[in-house]
C-alpha cells in the first residue's frame, strides 16, 4: 500500500529499499512530471502520490517539472490548475519547480554532441515512409536511406531546422539504435521535430521540440532524479531511457533509475486527457471542472475531499499487473471521510406540499436539530415547524405498496425532529395529479417529550413551505453507461443500421463509438426547499441532506438560487459488495 507506516510496503519501496543498502544511491529524490495540457485527473492521483509518498517515506524530496515539450496543446492555465491540485492533496515540490522547457539548450547540445559522435542523424522520409520502414512487431525495420549521411550535412541541417529554415514536416532527427531491434521503441526513434510554434514559457525562441522520449530522461538526470516512477505502459521504453541516459553520460550528473507500475483504470471513467478534451471542447460538460468530469479540479468542485482521494489510492496500492477497479470503491472512501465531517441539514429535492389541517394558521414552533449525531460538539440549529410543509414525492403513495411505511392514507409517520403527524388523505387538480397531502398533527408528540416516544416505522425529512430557501440540486451520474446500458444502446445502434463491408477504423470512427458510451443521464436538475439554516453556506461548504446524500455548494450559486452538487449518495453498493 502507499501509506508511510512502518509495517508498510510495495515493490516500489522494496526496489528503492535496496537500491539505498546496495549504496546505488544515498538518498531518494523522485520527480512528478505532468504534461500541461490538460488538468489533472484521478488517474494522475495514483503517480502523484507514489511519487510524493516514496520519497516521503525515505527522508527524500519531490520535484515538479512540466514536460512543456509540445508548444501545441500547452497553456499556463494547467500549469497553475495542476500546482492548484497538488497543494489541495496535501503535496509540496521540496524539490523544486521545474520546466523541461528550461533544459531545451542542454537537450540542444546533446543532440549536436550525438551527431557529431555518429549517434545521430537528419532523417527527411516522409511519415508514410518512416511507417514502411520501421517494420511490425514480428518484421524488422529497415535503415533510412538518409542514416548514413555524412555527419557534417547532418549537423548543417539540424542548424538548418534550429534557424527556421525548413518547413514542419519536412525532416526530423533520429537516433542511431538498432533498425533491427525486437523493441520498435529501439528502431531509431525520433528525437527533435520542427514545430512552428509559439511555447507558453519560451515564446518563440525555439522552433524546434525535443521528444518526450529524449528530453525526459535528460531532464531526470540533470535533476538528479534516482528513481523515475511511471506507468506500465513506458515499461518498454525504459531501454531507450538507460540508452539515452548511458550515451549522454557525459554531459549529466546522474544516472536515475526507470520503475514502471500499473495505471489506474476506474469503472464508467474515462481516463484519456485526449477524450476529456474531446469532451471539453465539443461542450458535451461544461469545462474541465464540471462535477462529472474524473479531474481533481472537478472532484474538488463536487464535493470530493482530498483525503478521501488519497485513502482510495492507499487502498487500491501499487502494483505490477493491470487491473480495474470499481468506481463504488472511490464512492465509499469519499462517503466514509464526509460521515464523520459533515454536518446534517435538511432538504426537500422533489417537493409535495404538505398542509397540517390541525395546525394554527400562523404558528411557528422553532425545533432544535443536531448537527452531527456522533459530534455533539458541533452544535445544534433550529428548523421551523409551520402549517404547510414539504417532502419528498416519493414519501407519500396514495396506494401504498408492499412493505411502504412511509406516508399513505390513514399511517402515521415521524417528521425528522418534530411531530408524529397522520395522513388523512391528500388534494388532486383537475388531470388527477396529487397537489397536497392532508394530515393532522399528534400535539403531544413534539421531540423530546412523553408523547414522543411512541413507537412509528417511517421517520421522514421535511422543510417548511414558508420559511425555507428555494435551491437546485444537481444529481451527477458517471459520464459513462454501464456495460449492460452500452451492450444495449450499441444492439439498438445496429439494428438501426444497414449491413456494410468491414473499413479500416478511423478517428473519426472511433470518436463515435466513444460518444455511443456517454450516459445521457449523467446529469439531472431538481428544483427543491431547504432549510434556512443553509443560507449561510459558503462555495466548497459541504453537508448530508437526511435521507439524500451528501450534497456540495457550488460556484454557480446566486443570492436568488442556491446551487449545491450531490457529491455521492448515501447508499453504499462498495459495502453490499464485501458482504455478497
Amino acid at each position: 500500500m502507499m501509506e508511510t507506516s512502518e509495517n508498510k510496503t510495495n515493490f516500489i519501496w522494496d526496489a528503492v529499499e535496496e537500491d539505498l543498502r546496495s549504496g546505488r544511491c544515498q538518498s531518494v529524490h523522485t520527480r512528478f512530471p505532468p504534461e500541461p495540457n490538460g488538468y489533472l485527473h484521478i488517474g494522475h492521483c495514483k503517480a502523484l502520490v507514489a511519487d510524493f509518498l516514496t520519497a516521503e517515506h525515505f527522508g527524500g524530496v519531490t520535484n515538479l517539472r512540466f514536460d512543456d515539450t509540445n508548444p501545441a496543446k500547452e497553456e499556463t492555465e494547467y500549469v497553475d490548475g495542476i500546482m492548484q491540485d497538488i497543494h489541495w492533496l496535501g503535496f509540496d515540490w521540496k524539490g523544486g519547480l521545474y520546466f523541461a522547457s528550461e533544459y531545451y539548450q542542454k537537450c540542444y547540445d546533446i543532440a549536436m554532441d550525438w551527431i557529431q559522435r555518429g549517434l545521430a542523424f537528419v532523417d527527411e522520409l516522409t511519415q508514410e515512409q518512416m511507417r514502411e520502414y520501421r517494420g511490425t512487431l514480428v518484421k524488422p525495420g529497415k535503415n533510412s536511406p538518409y542514416r548514413d549521411r555524412p555527419i557534417e550535412e547532418s549537423v548543417r541541417l539540424f542548424e538548418e531546422m534550429k534557424a527556421g529554415k525548413h518547413k514542419e514536416g519536412s525532416m526530423i532527427l533520429r537516433m542511431k539504435i538498432d533498425m533491427a531491434s525486437p523493441n520498435i521503441n529501439m528502431r531509431d526513434p525520433a528525437m527533435y521535430r520542427i514545430l512552428f510554434k509559439e511555447h507558453h514559457r519560451t515564446g518563440t525562441e525555439w522552433c524546434i521540440y525535443p521528444m518526450y522520449d529524449f528530453a525526459h530522461p535528460i531532464g531526470d538526470a540533470l535533476e538528479g532524479i534516482t528513481h523515475s516512477l511511471c506507468s506500465l505502459e513506458y515499461e518498454d521504453h525504459r531501454p531507450l531511457y538507460d540508452w539515452v541516459v548511458e550515451h549522454a553520460s557525459n554531459m549529466l550528473p546522474s544516472r536515475p533509475r526507470q520503475i514502471e507500475f500499473s495505471r489506474l483504470n476506474l469503472t464508467r471513467t474515462i481516463m484519456s486527457k485526449r477524450y476529456l478534451r474531446m469532451l471539453v471542447e465539443g461542450g458535451y460538460v461544461s469545462g474541465w471542472d464540471d462535477p462529472r468530469m474524473p479531474t481533481l479540479c472537478a472532484m474538488r468542485r463536487r464535493g470530493y475531499t482530498p483525503e478521501s482521494i488519497r485513502d482510495f489510492i492507499d487502498r487500491i496500492g501499487v502494483a505490477k499487473a493491470d487491473s480495474v477497479v470499481d468506481l463504488a470503491l472511490l464512492e465509499h472512501c469519499v462517503r466514509e471521510d464526509l460521515g464523520e465531517k459533515a454536518p446534517r441539514a435538511m432538504a426537500v429535492l422533489r417537493p409535495l406540499k404538505v398542509i397540517l389541517t390541525n395546525w394554527p394558521e400562523n404558528q411557528r414552533d422553532e425545533l432544535p436539530m443536531e448537527n452531527h449525531p456522533n459530534h455533539p460538539e458541533m452544535g445544534v440549529h433550529t428548523a421551523v415547524m409551520t402549517r404547510e410543509l414539504y417532502i419528498e414525492q416519493e414519501d407519500f403513495m396514495e396506494v401504498p405498496a408492499k412493505k411502504y411505511f412511509r406516508m399513505f392514507p390513514g399511517n402515521e409517520v415521524r417528521l425528522k425532529g418534530a411531530y408524529i403527524v397522520k395522513c388523512d388523505g391528500c388534494q388532486k387538480d383537475e388531470n388527477g395529479n396529487i397537489t397536497a397531502v392532508l394530515c393532522t398533527v399528534d400535539l403531544n408528540s413534539r421531540n423530546g417529550s412523553e408523547g414522543a416516544s411512541r413507537k412509528v416505522k417511517g421517520t421522514l425529512h421535511w422543510v417548511s413551505a414558508t420559511e425555507s430557501t428555494p435551491f437546485e440540486a444537481r444529481l451527477y451520474e458517471p459520464l459513462l453507461m454501464d456495460e449492460s446500458e452500452a451492450a444495449e444502446a450499441e444492439a439498438t445502434d445496429a439494428e438501426a443500421q444497414p449491413e456494410e463491408e468491414a473499413a479500416p477504423v478511423s478517428s473519426s470512427t472511433l470518436k463515435t463509438d466513444f460518444l455511443k458510451k456517454l450516459n445521457k443521464n449523467s446529469l439531472e436538475i431538481c428544483h427543491g426547499y431547504m432549510e434556512k439554516e443553509l443560507d449561510k453556506a459558503e462555495e466548497g461548504n459541504t453537508y448530508q441532506f437526511l435521507r439524500m446524500g451528501y450534497y456540495c455548494k457550488d460556484k454557480d450559486s446566486t443570492a436568488a438560487m442556491p446551487v449545491f452538487n450531490r457529491v455521492v449518495g448515501l447508499k453504499d453498493s462498495f459495502v453490499k459488495q464485501i458482504k455478497a
